[in-house]
């Protein structure tokens, strides 16, 4: 075989198969084995790190000057959508699950809390948003102003549609396995839990008015929602209850705060961020029911703080994203997304 005919079969090869490598789309693969990512201040900047599921090998994948935080898995786990303060805006950003492609995808002024729709198509965030008339929603004497609210955006890009009015703000929304709901801690009569429909319909409390509970995260398999709370004591500790509210219960009790639940992708075990063992913040997992905890990560520096996200093969959905452009929308889109605001008006009158 001659050396050009090599070449030219090397060429062919690369061609079919590196497409099969790294797709069309730029995302890249997701993970071989099951993955943890989380923040992590080792290095003194809040980085978005990844590590096995057992703890080990943790490494950077953000490497930005900026804090980047709040990372959370795509259902078919090719992608990680974090917030970060960059340069290029405050906001939401998306990159592939080995850290490339690194994309600004919507601004904000506040904690981003990002949560993906198990179909992968939208992406529920906290949003300050600003200019809310909320006497046109009913809230008499607030007047003009912002606030914290529940936000969904295409996770290919656009403007995001704002689900929640609540003058008291509203943060950290998670998805119903099936889509249909969205739970989301609510400070209107005191801190606690809330659900709707994902269209922004039905709001109602599943915690008690003033019950500091906060921090919702669905179980995969939809039965339970794992949340902290402060109600019992002045520290926080996490809790579960069954997806209508019912059956509270705490898993932790430990002396320092534990806090921010996540959930495995087979519902078995819970992993969360605590300050026991004298550090300033670590990963901890135990077991659904609150037994086997552990450390998984540690460090001497702050890991783990607002969130961390499981990522298991065996269980990703097949989510193939429909390599629109990303749209990266600024001052002109945002004022537009003002208008979103009128749609509350008519989901308060369905209700």
């Amino acid at each position: 075989m001659t050396r050009a005919r090599r070449f030219n079969i090397v060429i062919i090869f690369l061609v079919i198969f590196g497409s099969a490598i790294l797709p069309a789309d730029g995302w890249g693969q997701a993970p071989r084995t099951a993955k943890i990512a989380f923040t992590s201040f080792r290095g003194g900047n809040n980085e978005i790190y990844v590590m096995d599921a057992d703890g080990k090998n943790p490494h950077n994948l953000t490497n930005h000057r900026s804090s980047d935080m709040m990372p959370t898995w795509s259902p078919d786990g090719r992608r990680i959508a974090f917030y970060s303060s960059r340069p290029e805006g405050t906001g939401l950003y998306l990159m592939g699950a080995d850290g490339k492609n690194q994309r600004y995808l919507a601004s904000m002024n506040q904690s981003a809390n990002p949560a993906w729709s198990p179909d992968g198509k939208q992406i529920a965030f906290t949003w300050e948003v600003e200019g809310i008339d909320f006497a046109e929603f009913g809230f008499e004497g607030f007047g003009d102003g912002k606030q914290s609210e529940i936000a969904v955006i295409d996770a290919e890009g656009g403007i995001p549609r704002v689900l929640t009015i609540n003058p008291f703000g509203d943060h950290s929304p998670t998805w119903s396995p099936d889509g249909r709901q969205i739970a989301f801690t609510s400070t209107r009569d005191g801190v606690s839990i809330f659900v709707m429909d994902s269209d922004g319909h039905n709001q109602h409390r599943l915690t008690p008015v003033n019950s500091g509970n906060r921090y919702p995260a669905w179980s995969p398999d939809g039965k339970t929602i794992a949340f902290e709370s402060s109600r019992e004591n002045q520290k926080t500790d996490i809790f579960v209850m069954n997806a209508d509210g019912t059956n509270r219960r705490r898993l932790t009790k430990h002396p320092e705060h534990d806090r921010y639940p996540a959930w495995s992708p087979d519902s078995q075990n819970i992993i969360f961020y605590s300050e026991r063992d004298g550090q300033s913040g670590e990963i901890y997992v135990m077991d659904a029911n609150g037994n086997n905890q552990r450390n998984l990560t540690n460090h001497p520096a702050s890991d783990g703080f607002r969130s961390a996200s499981w990522f298991d093969p065996a269980f990703a959905l097949s989510v193939s994203p429909t390599g629109k452009h990303i749209d990266n929308w600024g001052g002109v889109k945002k004022n537009n997304a003002i208008s979103q605001y009128r749609i509350q008006k008519e989901l308060r009158h369905q209700e």
